[in-house]
Formats: structure tokens, sequence, C-alpha cells
């Protein structure tokens, strides 16, 4: 007996390398758009018991693995027979064909057959593939009821898993918060732009939600990196950087400028400060978020002139042999 061959991943609009995740949106969008309760368009019945049909042979890995050994040799609407290797198919054509009909049994709803499936379903698995999915005449949810199953993570539908990105930003965008744009790309082969807001005081590794955003009624979660700054190293909300000093500044002590976060600030620089030693500029680090902010620690650096004039090297030679300093004592 000839049958029409059915294409399922046609059916759900997805490619034949798609996840089992892609596959479930894919049921979801189209679930939710071809609900009886909801299209009243005279396709729709037919359209919701294909799509539930795909859905059933795709999300189970051993149909799917069956349904893809027929490979690329059949299209959509062909006549359809079985190889002749395939000698264990077996025809169970009783039920009906699933195609769902209004005025239920229960007013107004919507009746659809959940063992009932198409013949060319029947010819690939048989009637003992549907035996769990009930009897011929069985209720079928509301949309409502299908609605809120999808959120409590019901048997019919489970909510979609989330799906994760990087989002990187500079460390200014962090301080002061940004708007960014991220563009997606979306099961279907489509891109997608979203406008990101990043609150102030972000900080690295938190995570942005955007919820239903990332196609398939899911919801996306920006990872935020904060790049690096050649000016800054980041420690939790405070922040550190270095301040150059000449032997005489730090040893006679300096007002020198320093670049913070948010604009220059003037440092004073005590006399005999050491490198290494770190002066504290209170409030001037990162944001928490809050009013209150992190500090900025200036990390002074002795720094030498690499070559000397004639003068410069006879004040080094006047001060080695008068002071009485010992760097090691």
């Amino acid at each position: 007996m000839a049958v029409k061959f059915q294409d399922y991943y046609q059916t759900l609009g997805v490619s034949r390398t798609a996840t089992a995740a892609e596959i479930q949106r894919a049921y979801r969008k189209l679930a939710r758009q071809y609900h009886p309760d909801v299209n009243k368009s005279a396709d729709a019945a037919e359209k919701f018991a294909q799509i539930n049909e795909a859905y059933e042979v795709l999300k189970d890995p051993e149909k799917r693995k069956r349904f893809d050994e027929l490979g690329q040799n059949w299209k959509a609407g062909q006549e359809f027979r079985p190889p002749p290797e395939w000698g264990n198919f077996h025809f169970g054509g009783a039920g009906g064909r699933g195609r769902g009909q209004r005025g239920g049994p229960q007013g107004g709803g919507f009746s659809f057959e959940p063992g009932g499936f198409s013949d060319f379903f029947e010819m690939l698995f048989g009637q003992a593939a549907r035996g769990q999915r009930g009897n011929s005449g069985a209720r079928m949810q509301g949309f409502e009821d299908m609605f809120d199953q999808m959120h409590a993570g019901g048997e019919a539908m489970h909510e979609a898993p989330a799906q994760e990105a990087d989002l990187a930003i500079t460390l200014d965008e962090a301080f002061r918060g940004s708007s960014r744009q991220v563009r997606l790309s979306m099961p279907d082969g489509q891109t997608r732009t979203l406008e990101v807001k990043v609150p102030q005081g972000v900080r690295d590794g938190q995570k942005i939600r955007l919820r239903g955003q990332a196609g398939g009624g899911a919801d996306l979660i920006l990872r935020v990196k904060i790049t690096n700054d050649p000016r800054f190293e980041r420690d939790g909300v405070d922040l550190v950087t270095d301040l150059r000093l000449s032997p005489w500044e730090a040893a006679l002590g300096a007002k020198v400028p320093v670049e913070s976060i948010d604009g220059t600030v003037e440092v004073t620089v005590p006399p005999g400060s050491s490198s290494g030693q770190k002066l504290r500029l209170r409030g001037r680090g990162m944001s928490s978020g809050s009013d209150q902010r992190g500090d900025l620690l200036v990390r002074l650096k002795i720094v030498l002139p690499k070559t000397l004039s004639d003068e410069e090297r006879e004040l080094f030679e006047q001060l080695r042999k008068t002071s009485k300093f010992d760097p090691r004592a």
C-alpha cells in the first residue's frame, strides 16, 4: 500500500541536524500558533495534528533514528512504499487520522485522538508505537492547559532550556552602565538584534537574563565578561593602578596626578615612599550597584633613568658618598 511520504523535519521547520532542544523549541512555537483553541483557520486542526505527529517521532531518539534511515531518497508528498529490505514494516491502519475535530465532548473544546496518527506513521512504526499515547477519542488539552503545562514542566511540554552566551564589555561600561546591541543566531538560521541594557556596577561573571528572547520562548542568559583594561587591575570592587615615581619624588615626597576610572585626581606621595607601597584613595573604585564604591589602590613604582647626564651622575656619586642608608640592613 502506497502513502504520501511526510518529512517531519520540514513539518517542524528544522534541519536534519537539529538538536533535541531546537526540535522542542520549534514544536512549542508551532503548537502555540496552530492550536485550534487559538487558531480559527480551517486547516489549524490538521496542521496541529501534523505538528504533534512530527514531534512524536523526532523527540524520540529511536523513532528519529528509524525515520533518518530513509535518508534523502524521499520528498514530502511523494508516493511512499517501504524499501524491499524493510520487510518488517507493517501497516496497522485502525484508528482515526489525528485530524482533530471541533465540538468535542466537553463543549467548545478541541478533541484530538492521541493514538490516531497518519498512515505514514503507522507504516513506519505500527500501532504498538502509539500504545502509551491513549485510546481513540481521548480529550486533547485546551490551549490554557497546554500553556500552563509548558511553564509547569509537564509531560506534554517542558520549559525550553535557557540559552547562554558571553557578553564582553569594557571596564568603563561596567562602571557607568551602557546599552549594547547583541546579534543572535536563531534556530531557523535567521539573525536577531537585541538592545541589551548593561546595569551600572555589573560584575565580571554576573548573568543578565532576558526572558523569552532566545527564540521558542526560551530565556537568553548573558554572562558578563569585563575585558582587561591596561590602566587598572580589578580586585572585586577595588581597582589597582601603578604610579611611576622618580627616586627623588619617592625620597622627598610629591603631589602627582593619577588617572582614576572617573577622571584624574591628585595623590600626595609621602616622603620616604618605597616601590610596591600602596596608597588608598577611598571611593574611587568600581560601583557596587548601590551608592557605595570600592577604592582605588595606587601602587608606587620607583623608576630610574636608563641613561644619566654628567651632572646627574655626579649628584648620584655624591649621594652615594654621603648617604648612610643601607637598603639591605
